[in-house]
């Protein structure tokens, strides 16, 4: 019996191998597989911070599956936007779930790119040989910040509707060619149908495509560089007479399993918003946005959904005019600034160390300043504008810009720690 056994497992391995030889010949599937997983040595060292990463693949999957089943349902039309979406909430079976786990999804998407981004701050990621790998990183960023703003708009609530006016009107505020420009952008001159229309397919079809791309061209570049790690320095610089790194592991099974964990306990935590607080008070949604839209009855306070009212709060803080340029414009500059100045990080970091570890006390009381900013910056764009809270804005905001104009100087005058010659556990 035993003997039986043993040929049919004997025959079936026989199968495998001959299939995967097969495939091999006309594909590089083993070679593919050894490249990224078994064969690609990650530092053993990793923490909690570097499992966002896999996160955010996580919740790009989860976007894209549950954008497809609502599509389904949903008609993108000034007369059926509202509707669609209270069909898919009351009528479409288990409708209300998938919406919620792409609403909440969304949320939760932001959170855990806004860490993996603050983990490459600590560690300096961005620093050579990683220069492209992080400008590739903020595209993605870019092409997702884009993506969730003509997202936003589809459900055609209140909120949604007089945010996408606010936010469209800026274009207006350039100089020259800002007026046609907003009436471009928009399909005509307020925001209407032929607006929902067009931010429809680019959330649906366009910018889905860009990021899948632009994630698979990152995963590509990572691992042809190598993973950076907490101590910021190149496992590939120490390697065994097999030319493997004496501090690297297999990425598959050693960081795969630890990532299958990692995967289920935030699964936990963001089933556990879903089924509980979808609308998290009205951060994730808000309250307006359970109105149709409404081109007569702006809402009391309009503000973006929370990953974007850090830049709202800063496009606020900027109220006086300048050069014969209207505060609008000088608003729309800092804000756009204000989201593609980390992309100068590499040339902007002159610390001999890469590793938050290892820099000195201006580097890491700058990084918590960034930190600070950001938080009160995103809390005060969530509330109505004020004397004082404009004021405050203001002065986070300067915070917020320091952190990246003063670098070049604080990072070669302070006392850096030596880095080790090996990964620290």
């Amino acid at each position: 019996m035993a003997e039986d056994k043993a040929q049919e497992n004997n025959k079936w391995t026989t199968m495998w191998f001959g299939f995967v030889d097969w495939v091999d010949e006309r594909f590089p599937m083993t070679e593919t597989y050894e490249y990224h997983m078994s064969k690609y040595y990650a530092p053993k060292n990793f923490n909690f911070w570097y499992y966002f990463g896999v996160l955010a693949i996580f919740m790009l999957v989860n976007q894209i599956l549950t954008g497809v089943w609502l599509t389904m349902a949903y008609a993108p039309t000034g007369d059926g936007a509202f509707a669609s979406v209270e069909y898919i909430m009351r009528d479409v079976e288990y409708g209300w779930l998938i919406r919620y786990l792409h609403s909440t999804g969304a949320s939760f998407f932001f959170l855990v790119v806004y860490i993996h981004m603050y983990r490459g701050l600590m560690y300096g990621s961005y620093r050579g040989p990683r220069e492209l790998l992080w400008l590739i990183g903020m595209a993605i960023f870019l092409a997702l910040m884009a993506e969730g703003f003509f997202g936003y708009l589809l459900p055609w609530g209140n909120m949604s509707y007089w945010a996408g006016q606010v936010i469209l009107s800026l274009v207006g505020a350039i100089p020259v060619i800002g007026p046609d420009l907003m009436e471009w952008v928009r399909g005509d001159f307020l925001v209407s149908d032929a607006t929902l229309n067009r931010f429809f397919a680019l959330h649906v079809i366009a910018l889905p495509l860009v990021l899948v791309v632009l994630v698979f061209v990152h995963m590509v570049a990572l691992h042809h560089v190598g993973s950076n790690n907490p101590d910021g320095i190149e496992i590939k610089k120490n390697k065994n007479k097999e030319g493997i790194p004496v501090d690297g592991i297999p990425f598959h099974p050693y960081y795969t399993v630890h990532d299958i964990h990692a995967t289920v306990l935030f699964l936990i935590a963001f089933c556990v918003i879903v089924f509980y607080a979808p609308e998290m008070g009205g951060y994730f949604i808000e309250k307006p946005n359970f109105i149709p839209a409404d081109p007569l009855a702006t809402p009391d306070h309009i503000a973006p959904v929370w990953y974007y009212t850090p830049f709202y709060s800063m496009l606020r803080a900027a109220t006086f005019p300048l050069l014969g340029l209207d505060a609008k414009f000088w608003g729309f500059v800092v804000m756009v600034g204000a989201i593609i100045i980390p992309a100068a990080l590499p040339w902007l970091d002159k610390s001999p160390v890469k590793s938050i570890r290892y820099k000195g006390a201006a580097s890491k009381f700058m990084l918590a300043t960034l930190v600070v900013s950001f938080f009160i910056l995103g809390y005060l764009g969530t509330l109505a504008p004020t004397a004082g809270r404009t004021a405050a804005a203001q002065i986070f905001t300067i915070v917020y810009f320091l952190y990246f104009v003063l670098m070049p100087w604080y990072t070669r005058v302070e006392k850096t720690k030596p880095e080790p010659e090996r990964v620290t556990v």
